[in-house]
């Protein structure tokens, strides 16, 4: 599932000042080397995003950061990754224009180092390798939001999938940024189904389990199955 939050752009209107830009120039990148954990977590904080449907909160009321260590486990194990970085050269040469627009480039704080340039969106994809994939953590960095950035990081993603023949390809979203991925061609599937997520809690009466947290969310995880022993053999109940 994604996070969109699973891909989360906050905005898809241009502001005054982005009508007015060009979108600089752009590397993009599927090569899980070019990715940098740290700068891809300050990413996804600068957009407002936990990687996490049940996130937890700084006490200024944003959303804390996601664990480093899962946001390694997550990217290591997807199937797609794609990096967007703005070139460093480009980037001088702004600063140099008499036109430039600190506003732009530091409305929304620094965009972050990484492969041959500046990391300012990202996106992935998880896959069985085999039927279906689904789409998860679209960011764009916020001063670059509207500039078509996001619909180049999925095109790249829908682009490997499908060179791998997985065509069931599907993503979890707000009715905020359900807009912006039926501009990318998404809608609802044949069968019309309805995302539903685990959410039984440890307060329900006569339910057995272990309660565990995540996040903020607190579920009931189903007990082990007990084994009973009948001449030799073992079964399950």
């Amino acid at each position: 599932m994604a996070y969109l939050s699973t891909l989360s752009i906050k905005s898809l209107q241009l502001s005054p000042s982005l009508s007015r830009k060009k979108r600089p120039p752009l590397s993009i990148s599927t090569n899980p080397s070019h990715i940098n954990l740290l700068h891809l977590r300050d990413l996804l904080t600068s957009t407002g995003q936990a990687c996490d449907l049940f996130p937890q909160f700084m006490e200024d009321g944003s959303v804390k950061p996601v664990d480093i260590k899962k946001l390694g486990l997550a990217v290591k194990h997807s199937s797609v990754l794609v990096s967007v970085f703005v070139k460093n050269s480009n980037f001088l040469d702004e600063i140099e224009n008499p036109n430039f627009s600190e506003r732009f480039w530091f409305g929304g704080g620094f965009p972050f180092w990484g492969w041959n340039g500046r990391l300012v969106g990202f996106g992935r994809a998880v896959s069985d390798v085999g039927l279906t994939a689904s789409i998860h953590d679209v960011a764009v960095f916020p001063s670059l939001q509207g500039l078509g950035i996001g619909r180049m990081i999925i095109n790249r993603i829908i682009r490997v999938l499908t060179s791998r023949d997985i065509y069931d390809i599907s993503t979890l979203c707000s009715e905020k940024e359900r807009l912006f991925f039926e501009s990318c061609g998404f809608g609802k599937d044949v069968l019309e189904s309805t995302t539903m997520i685990y959410c039984r809690t440890g307060n329900e009466e006569e339910e057995e389990g272990e309660v565990k947290r995540g996040g903020k969310k607190v579920l009931l995880v189903p007990p082990l199955l007990k084994r009973l022993s009948l001449k030799g053999s073992t079964l399950l109940s």
